[in-house]
């Protein structure tokens, strides 16, 4: 089978029931789908895997431009549009990811297509593929149903009309106006295989449509641009894994930073860190039960092994198997290797204790007070802090090499005891242990603000007897341990926008070429949104209001954000859709808000959320 041209990371959008996802390209290929869940093996893996890996494609029989792509306006339906000699083919594809009270697989699949002003040819590819090395599926027909298993995993594929579909071959046939072309997949993991009437699961899909709206009108109305924050929030739901609350860093695996390079890594993985700043992003816009689940999951995964916090978890709350390379797959782009698993999971990372406890914070001051187990999880983190700030660190960029004692890691140790002390205001605490966590805390604004600021240069740096800045410092102006407006500040935010500018609106993390790793890497987008929030905390708001119109041009053609972009093309890098990226954008958004209302405690603003810190993972 010839290979598939390469299509660009952002030319594809994303659908999913909050339990998977998958990737669709504007020719209607699926290319990127695991089941069952996110981090299960891709039964569509063409994006990674190359051809072997299969496809799932439904669209125009010849090759077409389509003429329009975008989804259902506030829900998760995209729809794609070719136009030939005056006659319409649209796709409009969907999941279902309401399933209570009704006997519906755990996921379904629900993809039309319609032709309009006269017949269209089309074809239809299905070629699933089951494991790391593609294996192809027992196939048996039941009528007019096509099954596909191996192992505990099953699949059923149904349409209507019936067109004779075999797995791994490729089927013609002409779609007639107001005659669609229905086709619905069901799958099944240790559990019956439920068939489902394509009409019938039609039907479910328009009902999770109506579901969707009524969700998104939940959504403050007074935030600016909100149309890009509801689509980054509908993203950050979907890529939410609902039997657990658990947040997914995203749904792909290595999606390279530099095509045919090597920084190519697994998020399929729940970071505490992220699970943190999910709390302030859906509290921010009013969405306070996704903001309580998310500090639910996180506080119930890391159970076994308080006080100490994992750097990220599997979507059960288990620790991830260890990285290993994929072999004889050639990666997006010949950018290998591929990788599954995560080797950061056992790293050191100060910073994800500031995270969580401010999350904890936002939540109290919400009021949704703790629990007495919530507050005993607090404590414990707390109290970790006081006893290994003064240890180096991995980072929030995961760095692997040796430790370092991060200025932003520093940062975020003081915003853990900080945020612990408002939450005693509330709580039982001795007096002993009040005094501990106050004393601890001044000694590291202590020690940050005398080894970590540069006199010479009126900055703060990446790391202490370093002269490199990191993008992630921009936490500063967000979090109290110095005024917003201050020079240092200011000075700071300064600097990073002119050292680590990447062109136009775009950012680096940290200086290109400094982590160790070959080759080099794009900017990073959340700092460029983080950059939007800080200047937007410092008064500079139509500074931040111009950043960020500058940003939202350069979102995917559907409103969607890898993690990094090429400087020059644009073009976007990294697993794809990021959740980091599109809370930093909503976080940015809510910042430009706040800034323009009169009265805003800028102190007890709800700090920026960062990263999962991809990389160098």
């Amino acid at each position: 089978m010839p290979a598939a041209p390469r299509r660009p990371i952002g030319d594809y959008g994303l659908i999913g029931d909050t339990r998977t996802a998958a990737l669709i390209s504007s020719d209607g290929a699926i290319d990127w789908m695991c089941a069952p869940h996110f981090d299960g093996d891709p039964l569509f893996g063409r994006l990674v895997g190359g051809p072997a890996a299969g496809t799932f494609r439904a669209g125009p029989a010849t090759s077409a431009v389509p003429v329009a792509q975008q989804y259902r306006p506030h829900t998760a339906t995209l729809e794609t549009v070719w136009e030939t000699d005056g006659v319409q083919l649209t796709l409009t594809d969907g999941m279902v990811a309401e399933l209570g009270g009704r006997l519906l697989p755990a996921t379904l699949l629900v993809r039309r297509l319609t032709a309009r002003g006269g017949p269209v040819a089309v074809t239809i590819e299905f070629d699933p593929r089951f494991g790391e090395t593609h294996d192809p599926p027992r196939a048996v027909r039941r009528n007019n149903i096509l099954v596909c298993s191996r192992g505990s995993l099953a699949v059923a594929l149904e349409t209507t009309p019936d067109v004779g579909i075999e797995a791994g071959r490729t089927v013609s046939m002409t779609v007639e106006p107001d005659r669609p072309l229905t086709l619905v997949l069901a799958i099944a993991h240790r559990e019956p295989l439920v068939y489902v009437d394509p009409n019938a699961a039609w039907a479910a899909l328009e009902a999770d449509e109506g579901r969707w709206h009524a969700w998104t009108e939940e959504i403050d109305a007074d935030i600016p641009f909100r149309d890009a924050v509801v689509r980054s929030l509908l993203t950050l739901r979907l890529l939410t894994y609902s039997p657990s609350g658990a947040p997914v860093a995203a749904p792909t695996t290595s999606l390279p930073e530099e095509l045919g390079g090597i920084r190519n890594w697994d998020y399929r993985f729940t970071w505490p860190r992220d699970a943190s700043i999910g709390v302030g992003t859906f509290l921010g816009a009013g969405k306070e039960h996704e903001a309580r689940r998310f500090l639910a999951w996180l506080l119930h995964a890391s159970r076994l092994d308080r006080p100490r916090l994992p750097v990220l978890l599997t979507l059960h709350g288990k620790h991830p198997r260890p990285e290993h390379t994929l072999d004889n797959w050639p990666g997006y782009a010949n950018s290998t290797p591929v990788r599954v698993g995560n080797g950061a999971a056992d790293q050191h990372q100060l910073d994800g204790y500031g995270w969580v406890l401010d999350a904890a914070w936002l939540l109290t001051r919400a009021g949704q007070p703790l629990n007495s187990e919530t507050w005993r999880a607090v404590r414990g983190f707390a109290n970790l802090v006081c006893e290994r700030w003064r240890e180096p660190d991995a980072g929030i960029w995961e760095v692997r090499g040796d430790a370092q004692h991060h200025v932003h890691s520093k940062l975020m140790a003081w915003l853990a005891l900080d945020r612990a002390l408002r939450i005693a205001d509330t709580q039982r605490l001795s007096p002993r242990q009040h005094r501990r966590w106050r004393v601890e805390r001044d000694a590291i604004a202590a020690d940050v603000q005398n080894r970590g600021f540069d006199n010479a240069r009126n900055t703060y740096i990446g790391s202490y007897d370093s002269d490199d800045l990191d993008a992630a410092v921009l936490v500063l102006p967000l979090l109290g341990i110095e005024a917003p407006n201050s020079p240092r500040v200011r000075n700071t935010i300064d600097a990073i926008q002119h050292e680590l500018d990447a062109g136009g609106p775009l950012l680096y993390r940290y200086p290109p070429g400094r982590d160790g790793l070959p080759g080099m890497e794009g900017a990073f987008l959340p700092c460029a949104f983080w950059l939007v929030q800080a200047l937007a905390n410092t008064g500079r708001v139509a500074e931040a209001t111009a950043r960020f119109t500058a940003l939202l041009e350069l979102a995917a053609p559907l409103g969607l954000y890898a993690e990094e972009m090429d400087p020059t093309s644009h073009e976007h890098l990294g697993n794809f859709p990021q959740a980091l990226t599109h809370a930093a954008l909503v976080q940015a958004a809510l910042a430009i808000r706040d800034a323009e209302m009169p009265g805003t405690d800028e102190e007890q603003a709800p700090p920026s959320r960062h990263s999962t810190g991809p990389e160098i993972r």
